[in-house]
């Protein structure tokens, strides 16, 4: 019988290197298969929870945010965008000319959790917002992405409509506030093993690792 592993991806879909970590931990999984069996729940993040509706432009608020020239910036981004390519993820950062209020992509992320499809709206998330350039506040997107994620649309559609799984979100961002998570994507294995940041797979592979055997002689 394999351990069991209890995975929390906390992170929000608007963060660049929560991307590079899925699929870090993906690939780490992937060379586990057969070796242990995992529990993965997604667990919202708000990098900008006080964004307007109508957005802000990338370029000029990562300059202002991180003291950054807009040529830094770039240059940020053709690096994270070499880690994506080889882990199979394709960033498009020109295409991401802004940023956008998530609140309501993590009130269906937590609906899709209790629907058994959160990772595959999560994947759907990501590629929606830094490959193909969307806006993932728009509920005609957010819609469309569940129902491509296997997810009932007319349901999704009364979700956004209410304040549906609001005071859920809400109440998972503090828990992981009060923990001391500042920063995404955090990874806690357990309830017990924290690993931060976009880490390559090997990383996530030996943590796996040590945290099964740990398991084991429990």
């Amino acid at each position: 019988m394999n351990p069991r592993i209890k995975i929390d991806f906390v992170s929000d879909v608007s963060c660049p290197w929560c991307a590079v970590g899925l699929g870090s931990l993906e690939l780490a999984l992937a060379n586990l298969e057969g070796e242990i069996d995992v529990d993965i729940s997604f667990q919202p993040f708000e990098l900008n929870p006080d964004m307007p509706p109508e957005g802000q432009n990338t370029l000029e608020r990562l300059s202002k945010k991180y003291g950054m020239t807009q040529e830094q910036v770039r240059r940020n981004d053709e690096a994270i965008a070499a880690r994506g390519r080889a882990l199979g993820f394709t960033f498009n950062m020109d295409k991401r000319s802004h940023t956008y209020n998530t609140f309501d992509a993590h009130r269906l992320l937590h609906w899709a959790g209790l629907e058994g499809r959160q990772l595959a709206l999560k994947r759907a998330l990501l590629k929606a917002y830094f490959t193909d350039g969307e806006n993932p506040s728009s509920h005609n997107v957010l819609v469309r992405l569940c129902g491509e994620s296997g997810l009932d649309v007319e349901r999704a559609r009364q979700i956004l409509a209410s304040d549906e799984y609001a005071a859920d979100v809400r109440e998972r961002e503090r828990y992981y506030a009060e923990r001391g998570i500042s920063s995404v994507p955090s990874i806690i294995l357990n309830d017990r093993h924290l690993i931060q940041g976009g880490q390559p797979p090997e990383a996530f592979e030996q943590a796996l690792r040590q945290v099964a055997t740990a398991s084991s002689e429990d």
